[in-house]
């Protein structure tokens, strides 16, 4: 959040005083903690609740990233990317495909990681290994890019030196964060994300007044908007018509599997917890995505002169600056929305670290390296895992921001969900047809895979097959994921049945 509002030593105070009662949640949950076993520590022991269940998954799936690059994208485009709204709500309804089956598996069988439940229904070490390699470099992606997010809010909240700012919030938010999740485990995580996703839900009830009381109705919006930039009022067509179906179908079936997401349904103490949970959750998008759009088209309209053309990321900033130079009152509805930011960052990024740690631990460590190591000393291989990744990644996150050339968020995060998606026959088709087998799969999950990432290559402006389709308007993992649709629905098909283990 850079060119942003700076605070003095009672803002700075205030959100010091917020993080450290973090680390006070973190000694709760190790108080809280009945044993040293890999369950206890990422997944909480007998589960959650409804309510924490709700919160965390609220605090995990709305990052930062929800309200600064939403806001940006529909500042550039204007009302077309209301459609967002639908996109979340898809990940929401895509969970209902597989998330109740997968509970009842979990729960029957104990399962940790997320791959759990890929050894378990298709008994073949290569597909696991596969599967923990995929949500391992997607998740090591996905934490760098908070990292770096980390360090553009604390870049906000300071007059420091903007490079310096952002290595002392990078190292000092990544420090409080590893401190309470080595405490607490999931507890930690979960728990903080109770106050994380409460602020974070204040934040967006403060952001919507705010539009209202610095801008007036969406009505008054969209004249404003028709006058200068119409093109900003009117519904997609063409290229980016195809773009939003691109983003409902990826958001729908990659979104709904990140690593810890799923282990926040192995974590629902019940069925009815999960049940109730998801059911909370698909309210969210109107009360989070479409605030953060409204506020992106509002600041179009009405501030368009105060816009970076170049980067539209800053348009909830522009915004920010207006309100807090109005009155004191401005300044702390701000503080808290910077707060709810940074609270939305950081409860993305541990729960991101807490799976890679977790897959890293049980898959890679137990599963290939040590299968006889007690659970006292796998616990203690996580945390160590979480210690050097954190320092790992806290590092390289510095060093890409020094760099000539801004490495933006947008290009970390890029290959997430092309990865992501390859998964979506094994977890959403695999736990319902026991006609899926192994070795189709398998292949099906690489083919695509490859298939994916080797458009990073191809030259959008060359004359081929492949330039065509990165053109086209769809992402390259939807491609692949039509491959490993023909290549595991239909080899599976063709091959003789088999015993599937319930």
């Amino acid at each position: 959040m850079t060119d942003s509002v700076p605070f003095g030593t009672g803002g700075l105070v205030f959100i010091g005083v917020y993080l450290l009662s973090l680390i006070g949640i973190g000694w709760l949950g190790k108080r809280a903690s009945r044993e040293k076993s890999l369950r206890d520590f990422y997944l909480g022991g007998k589960g959650v609740g409804f309510l924490v269940l709700w919160l965390t998954l609220f605090a995990t799936q709305y990052s930062g990233n929800t309200i600064i690059g939403f806001t940006g994208k529909s500042a550039r485009i204007g009302f077309a990317w209301i459609t967002a709204v639908q996109f979340m709500i898809a990940i929401v309804i895509s969970y209902q495909l597989f998330a109740p089956r997968l509970h009842q598996l979990a729960k029957k069988h104990g399962f940790i990681t997320p791959t759990d439940y890929l050894n378990h229904r298709f008994r073949s070490r290569a597909l696991n290994l596969l599967g923990t390699a995929i949500m391992v470099a997607a998740l090591g992606n996905f934490f760098l890019a908070q990292l770096t997010a980390m360090g553009r809010a604390v870049e906000g909240l300071t007059t420091y030196d903007a490079e310096q700012a952002f290595a002392y919030g990078v190292i000092g938010l990544a420090a409080i964060m590893l401190i309470y999740e080595l405490l607490g485990g999931f507890r930690a995580v979960a728990w903080t994300d109770v106050i994380q996703g409460s602020v974070l839900a204040l934040g967006f009830v403060i952001l919507l007044v705010l539009i209202f009381q610095q801008f007036g109705s969406p009505g008054e919006t969209t004249r404003k908007l028709l006058e200068h930039s119409p093109e900003k009022a009117l519904p997609p067509e063409g290229q980016l018509l195809r773009q939003w179906i691109n983003f409902l179908l990826l958001f729908g079936f990659a979104g709904a599997l990140y690593p810890q997401a799923i282990q926040r349904i192995y974590a629902a103490k019940s069925s009815g917890a999960l049940r109730k949970g998801l059911a909370a959750m698909s309210f969210m998008p109107l009360c989070a995505t479409l605030v953060a759009i409204l506020v992106g088209v509002a600041v179009a309209a009405h501030l368009p002169d105060q816009l970076d053309g170049a980067n539209s990321d800053t348009a909830l900033t522009v915004m920010l600056r207006q309100v807090a130079a109005e009155s004191w009152f401005g300044g702390l509805l701000v503080l808290l929305i910077l707060a709810a930011i940074i609270g939305a960052i950081m409860s993305t990024g541990d729960s991101a670290l807490l799976s890679i740690s977790s897959m890293l631990t049980k898959d890679i460590y137990q599963g290939v390296i040590s299968p006889d190591a007690s659970q006292k000393q796998l616990t203690l291989v996580g945390k160590g895992v979480s210690i050097v990744l954190v320092f790992g990644l806290t590092w390289l996150t510095i060093y890409l921001d020094q760099l000539e050339g801004e490495i933006t968020l947008v290009q970390l995060l890029g290959m997430k969900f092309d990865m992501l998606i390859q998964l979506a026959p094994a977890f959403m088709i695999g736990i319902h047809w026991k006609g899926m087998k192994p070795l189709p799969t398998l292949l099906g999950m690489a083919v695509g895979l490859v298939f994916s990432l080797s458009f990073f290559w191809v030259p959008p402006e060359g004359a081929g097959f492949l330039s065509t389709l990165k053109t086209s308007g769809f992402n390259p993992g939807l491609y692949g994921l039509l491959l490993n649709l023909v290549i595991s629905v239909g080899g599976s098909w063709l091959l003789p049945k088999q015993e599937i283990v319930e």
